[in-house]
């Protein structure tokens, strides 16, 4: 009776193992936002879908640098590319204006197999060579998990994040022109066993 219940402590807890192990999944999220897609999606389009001209007052661009690839943790804070405000004419003075727009920002994640897509819009601003007013706004604020704001494929148990709005800073600014558009990635990996793995442990 001793031997066999051991034999069945043993059998149960290999099984726990081979599920805890087959629900496994890497510890890093692989993405890009380098995917067909993101661009500027209406506005004063410049030569390629990733730069926006100004409408009027001094020649400026708005161009965007995606973020080619990146592997990360979670939960980490993580980045989806960057926005650069140039304006090699602009002074405190002499400002140039841009109208409204919208850009598309496609996230990729290779590791789930799930692509959606942040929209982001901007009543457009005036900048000079030492302010901008230009904020992005964007939806919605996650994507995944699973399927949840998916265009394909599905994120299964990895969500990404953003920070709701994007402020773009003046020409002159820090790192000359240069936003960084912030976000976050997390994962459901992890928070709490399956109901099925403690019943495995609570069975006799």
């Amino acid at each position: 009776m001793i031997i066999k219940r051991i034999s069945q402590a043993v059998s149960i807890t290999g099984l726990a193992a081979l599920m805890i192990v087959g629900t496994a999944r890497a510890a890093t999220i692989t993405y890009t936002t380098n995917a067909p897609g993101t661009a500027f999606a209406a506005g004063n389009i410049g030569p390629n879908a990733l730069t926006l001209d100004s409408t009027s007052g001094q020649a400026a661009t708005l161009l965007f640098t995606p973020n080619v690839s990146s592997i990360s943790g979670y939960p980490s804070n993580i980045d989806y590319g960057d926005f650069f405000l140039s304006c090699a004419s602009c002074s405190a003075l002499q400002t140039t204006i841009f109208g409204a727009f919208t850009f598309d920002l496609v996230i990729s994640d290779t590791t789930d197999n799930g692509t959606g897509e942040f929209v982001g819009t901007s009543t457009g601003g005036t900048v000079s060579s030492n302010s901008s007013t230009i904020t992005i706004s964007w939806v919605p604020l996650q994507l995944g998990p699973g399927t949840n704001n998916a265009s394909y494929g599905s994120f299964g148990p990895t969500a990404f994040g953003n920070s709701g709005t994007t402020a773009i800073v003046a020409p002159n600014s820090g790192d000359p022109g240069n936003t960084t558009v912030q976000g976050t990635i997390t994962s459901s990996i992890g928070a709490a066993p399956e109901p099925t793995t403690f019943a495995l442990f609570g069975a006799d």
